[in-house]
């Protein structure tokens, strides 16, 4: 008895892949996903490539994930995919304690974040 198969929440013309708990916080990951929304995949893939972004490797992983998702799975064209979502998403929050003076101390935060990009291939 296992679970029935959920709908397809996207169109057939579309690929999604989900990077979960990257070590950055959304407002710094939400930078890099501003800088590709729109844009083919292929100058996606090169914006990425250079940036001087740290997290920006992480935001390519996720990116080459979708590719491969929408060629593998779902049988798109690779040439006519562009970046049609790319959103950011918090995730749990590490809390850790800095020493101070006076036997204080101070809270230091580790903010996750999770990060989603749909590709979509383009009409005729």
């Amino acid at each position: 008895m296992g679970k029935t198969k959920d709908a397809r929440r996207l169109e057939n013309n579309q690929a999604m892949a989900v990077g979960n708990s990257i070590r950055t916080s959304s407002r710094k990951l939400n930078l890099v996903a501003q800088t590709i929304r729109g844009l083919s995949a292929e100058k996606a893939v090169a914006e990425l490539t250079f940036s001087k972004k740290r997290i920006a490797k992480a935001a390519l992983a996720v990116l080459k994930s979708a590719i491969a998702n929408a060629e593998n799975n779902h049988q798109l064209n690779i040439d006519k995919l562009y970046v049609s979502e790319a959103y950011v998403g918090n995730c749990l929050v590490m809390k850790r304690m800095h020493a101070r003076g006076r036997g204080r101390g101070a809270r230091v935060l580790k903010p996750f974040s999770n990060l989603t990009i749909v590709v979509t291939e383009r009409g005729e």
